[in-house]
Parts: C-alpha cells; sequence; structure tokens
C-alpha cells in the first residue's frame, strides 16, 4: 500500500473539513446561540491534524491502486466523522462521544438515525450542521476533494469508484476531476431549486436549507420532533417529489443536459423504480385508506413514507409504526431495495435487484434447457460475467454482513423487530427503523457497543461493504509500488 497516498488524502479531507465547519461557525455567530467556540476548536483540530498528515506525506512515490483507494475512503470517513463529533461533544448538547460519533456518522452517511429525543431543544448551528452533513455526505467528501484536486487521474477514479454507490461506476466525462465537478454542478442546481420551492411555500431560508440538505443528501435530519409531519400539504408533496429525483441516478441527469432523452427513458433501473414505487404506493394507499379521512390524504402520506423510505431518506409525515402490518411490509422490503445505482440514496440499489433477478431467471432457464445461451441486459446492453460475478458477490457478503451484524445486536434487551428493524435501518442509510426505533423514537436506548456496531454498520452500509473490509484485513496494509 502507498502509505503517503493514502495519509496524504486523508489529511486533505481533513482540511476539506475545516473549510466546511466555516458554514455553522458562521450560523452560530449570526444566531449568537453559544457554540462559535465550539466550532473553532474543531476547525483548528481538523487544520492541525489534516496539515499535519498532509505535510508529512507530501512526497509521494509509487503509483496509485484501486486498494489505496479502498483505505483512503474507509479511514477518511472515519476521520471526517471524529472531528466532525466534536462540536456535538463541546457545546454539551450530545456530552458522549460514542453518541455524538453516532449522531454524526449517522449525518454523513445520510442515514438520519439519531440518539436525540427533543431535537427542537438543539442550537441553530448545531442543527445546520447536522444537515449540512448529509449534504456533503450524500455526494461524498472525495468526490468533492476529486473535484477540488482532482490531478491525478489514476487515483481520482479510484477514489470516485471506491465512493459512489452502486455496481458500476464509470467516468461521465473523459476526466476524473470532470465527472466530479458535473456531479456537484447538477447536485448544488437540484439542491437550489429545492431551496426555492421551499421558500415558495413559507418555510424560513433556515428551515429551506436545513431540509433541502437533508432531502438532497436523503438523510432525514429536520428540525421538529415531529419530522415534517407539521408541515403543509404543499411543502410534504415538494420534499416527496424532490426525495424521489435524488434516488435517481445522477449520470441519467447528465444525459438530460446533452438533451439525450431517449437515452434517459430508455434505462432498465429508472424504469423499475418508478414501477415499485407506483406498486407501492398504490397497496399502501389502499391499505391504510380507512384510516384517514379521505383517499387524498391517505395517497399524499403514502407517496411521503414511500418515497423517504424507497430512498432511504428517513423524512416522516405520519407514524408508520401505527399502519396496518401490509404496509409496514411494503416499508421493510422498500429499505433493502434502496434507490438507484449513482444516486444519494442508501441500499442494496435498483440495478443489482434487476441484475440478481435476471441472474436467478437466467439459472432457472439454463436448469430447464442446459444447451441455451441466456444473456443479462441492462439498458439494452449486455452485461459481462465479471459484472454479474461481482453483483452476487456483493450480495452475498451483504447477507452475511447483516447476518453478522443483526446476531451481535440481538444481545441487546430490545424485541426482535426493534433490533432487526434497528440494523435493517441503519446498514441501509435510512434511519427510523419499527417499534421502538420507529419515526417517533430513537436509538438513545442503545449500549455505548451497540451504538459503535450500528455507526459501523451505517459506514458499512453508505461505503458497500468492500472498502471498510479490505481495511480491516491485514493483507491490505502491506506496502506495494505500483498499480
Amino acid at each position: 500500500m502507498n502509505y503517503h497516498t493514502v495519509f496524504g488524502t486523508v489529511g486533505k479531507v481533513l482540511l476539506v473539513e475545516a473549510g466546511l465547519l466555516v458554514l455553522p461557525l458562521i450560523t452560530s455567530l449570526l444566531y449568537q446561540d453559544g457554540c462559535a467556540t465550539d466550532f473553532l476548536i474543531a476547525i483548528a483540530a481538523a487544520l492541525l491534524l489534516g496539515g499535519l498528515l498532509y505535510c508529512l506525506c507530501r512526497k509521494n512515490t509509487g503509483g496509485s491502486s484501486i486498494r489505496d483507494g479502498f483505505v483512503i475512503v474507509s479511514l477518511a470517513w472515519l476521520a471526517l466523522s471524529a472531528v466532525g463529533a466534536i462540536p456535538f461533544v463541546l457545546s454539551g448538547e450530545i456530552p458522549s462521544f460514542v453518541d455524538a460519533f453516532f449522531e454524526i456518522v449517522s449525518g454523513f452517511t445520510t442515514t438520519g438515525a439519531s440518539i436525540l429525543a427533543d431535537v427542537e431543544a438543539l442550537s441553530p448551528s448545531i442543527l445546520i450542521w447536522r444537515s449540512f452533513s448529509h449534504w456533503v455526505g450524500g455526494m461524498g467528501v472525495l468526490v468533492f476533494l476529486v473535484m477540488l484536486t482532482g490531478k491525478n487521474s489514476d487515483r481520482s477514479i479510484h477514489i470516485l469508484r471506491a465512493e459512489m454507490p452502486g455496481p458500476i461506476v464509470d467516468k461521465i466525462v473523459p476526466r476524473a476531476q470532470d465527472t466530479a465537478r458535473t456531479l456537484y454542478v447538477i447536485y448544488l442546481g437540484m439542491t437550489l431549486l429545492l431551496v426555492l420551492l421551499l421558500l415558495a411555500g413559507g418555510m424560513s431560508l433556515f428551515e429551506s436549507l436545513l431540509h433541502a440538505f437533508g432531502t438532497a443528501g436523503t438523510g432525514g435530519f429536520g428540525m421538529k420532533n415531529d419530522s415534517l409531519a407539521g408541515y403543509s400539504p404543499y411543502l410534504q408533496w415538494v420534499i416527496s417529489i424532490f426525495m424521489l429525483l435524488f434516488g435517481i441516478n445522477f449520470n441519467l441527469y447528465y444525459l438530460l443536459l446533452l438533451r439525450r432523452i431517449r437515452d434517459f427513458f430508455h434505462s432498465n433501473e429508472l424504469h423499475t423504480y418508478v414501477a415499485i414505487i407506483f406498486a407501492a404506493v398504490a397497496l399502501i394507499t389502499w391499505n391504510i385508506s380507512p384510516m384517514y379521512e379521505n383517499v387524498a390524504e391517505a395517497l399524499r402520506h403514502a407517496v411521503f413514507q414511500t418515497s423517504s423510505i424507497m430512498t432511504t431518506t428517513g423524512f416522516a409525515t405520519a407514524d408508520f409504526n401505527l399502519w396496518p402490518s401490509l404496509s409496514k411490509a411494503v416499508l421493510l422490503l422498500l429499505m433493502f431495495i434502496g434507490g438507484c445505482a449513482g444516486s444519494t440514496a442508501g441500499g442494496l440499489k435498483v440495478s443489482r435487484i434487476v441484475l440478481l433477478f435476471q441472474l436467478g431467471r437466467q439459472k432457472l432457464r439454463q436448469a430447464l434447457h442446459p444447451r441455451s445461451v441466456s444473456v443479462c441486459r441492462l439498458d439494452g446492453r449486455a452485461v459481462d460475467e465479471h459484472t454479474l460475478s461481482g453483483v452476487s458477490a456483493y450480495f452475498t457478503l451483504y447477507m452475511l454482513s447483516f447476518a453478522a451484524i443483526f446476531l451481535v445486536l440481538s444481545a441487546e434487551p430490545f424485541d426482535l423487530e426493534t433490533n432487526f428493524s434497528a440494523v435493517t435501518a441503519c446498514f441501509n442509510n435510512i434511519g427510523p427503523g419499527l417499534s421502538a426505533v420507529g419515526p417517533t423514537g430513537n436509538y438513545a436506548a442503545y449500549s455505548p457497543q451497540a451504538k459503535l456496531l450500528l455507526s459501523f454498520a451505517m459506514l458499512l452500509g453508505r461505503l458497500e461493504i468492500y472498502p471498510l473490509l479490505l481495511t480491516l484485513a491485514p493483507s491490505t496494509w502491506k506496502r506495494h509500488h505500483g498499480r
């Protein structure tokens, strides 16, 4: 492994985080909430540690490999979270470092799981930092770093592939730096449009920014104890639509910018994504209609919760713990599916579900007709065996990791539904689960060890397993040169 590349890049990430912490610092100064010093200390820590790592590892010899990319992503996200937790602890609003670490990991991984019972008691700057961490983590801080400093094309594409979610990550323009810049321009443009629409619905600028950060990153941190239940139907519809939009592969938006409309609508993953949403909304609306005054209200809640869970955002307009078992079962299944590859959403990703379904159908057909030849296709193109085997291997690791985390968490004194949905919600970066960790509950009652385990689950899910597992492997840390 190229240690200079790895730790030098981690140092750069911490320097970027120091810049990101300026936003909550400005917020604290504007609102005079008493947290400015806490953010200044966090900025100083990020500058000191990041500057030290960068200076010590500035001289870089040798090449960069995909293995380095995986380790960079893992260590960068851990360092980012450790420093990002500092303001929570120093402000006294989350005194325990384990709780603060859980909260900020939940933020950066766009999970939205929280240990806080009373969100409304938080200072404005702490609220904005929680939600801003969603926006940063949604597209990925390393993608942001590549956009700013991605001179080494090979190293940059290794980082993009290690951090961006989905089975296939390709450059959408020739240079990795231009790819990152294009993605962030689209991301920023959609976020600004959402802010304007929320302002038009009566939200203040502070509320609009906070909820736009949570929606764009598909994270779900809000500023009210009832999430979005107290806001107007207009605002709920706007956020529902944008949650779905941010759950779509950003490469498709680039095709729209190029006016390649036919290619946009030719996506198998997009077709499946839309079909699943329509089916889930129809079934839930039918199932919960007796609970509401009219079908329109039931439809609004069904669309919002389907959008929120499918895109792994985690906002809520209703306590779906009170919904019939059929609706809760549908939402639980959506937690596993998640959004599209290349989006800010978590979960298995729709493209993997499509490929796994095609692969299963292919094997059944070959069992009946051994001499037949069938090909799995995605967006009209044949999918090579390497990609298919990668999807199968990922699904296997996904299920094994999920089972192991669930087994360990089962030692906690909670019912099966709570523990199972807690692992599902954290591993798939959703936030709220069912029972005690439902939309009106939180994760505060779990032990410190369980919170660290669930933090690991959130990172494992956001980084899609390989980076963290490879970082933990002793063989990864052997020094090498070249690629």
